[in-house]
C-alpha cells in the first residue's frame, strides 16, 4: 500500500494508487450487476440492472442455467430494470431510495456504482467518453 503523505499527491501518484486498488480481489454483489452508459441525446446517465447468481467459485452464473457468464461480451441478455438519472445523484437516489427491493446488496458495490455515475455525468457534461471500469 501506499504511505501517506503530507505532501498533496499528483495525479500520476493517484492513477497509481487507483490502479493498485482495482487488482484486488472482490465479492461480486448476489443482487446482480450494472451495465452504466451515457444517452447525450437524451442527456442521461443510464444504468441497466441484471440479476445473476454467484456459485461456489465466487463466478457470477446465470440464474436459470448456472451456467458462468463469458467474459467475451457475447452475452445478449434483457435487464431487470434501467434507471435513469440526469446527474449521479438523481441516479443513486433512485437506486438507493426509490427502489424495492434493493438491486444492491454489497456497500463496496455501492461506492463502486457512486464513483461510476460521477465519472459518467463528468463526461456527460464534458463531452468526454464515459468507459465503465
Amino acid at each position: 500500500m501506499f504511505a501517506q503523505s503530507t505532501t498533496t499527491p499528483n495525479a500520476q501518484e493517484l492513477a497509481a494508487l487507483d490502479d493498485q486498488l482495482s487488482n484486488r480481489f472482490i465479492h461480486l454483489d448476489p443482487s446482480g450487476y450494472f451495465i452504466i452508459y451515457i444517452d447525450r441525446e437524451a442527456r442521461l446517465i443510464c444504468a441497466e440492472h441484471y440479476t445473476n447468481a454467484i456459485n461456489e467459485k465466487g463466478l457470477a452464473v446465470d440464474p436459470e442455467t448456472g451456467e458462468p457468464f463469458p467474459c467475451t461480451g457475447s452475452l445478449k441478455r434483457t435487464p431487470t430494470t434501467v434507471f435513469q438519472g440526469r446527474t449521479a445523484k438523481e441516479l443513486g437516489i433512485k437506486i438507493t431510495e426509490e427502489t424495492q427491493p434493493y438491486p444492491i446488496s454489497c456497500l463496496d458495490h455501492a461506492l463502486y456504482l457512486g464513483r461510476e455515475f460521477v465519472k459518467a455525468e463528468i463526461a456527460l457534461t464534458t463531452g468526454q467518453p464515459y468507459i465503465q471500469d
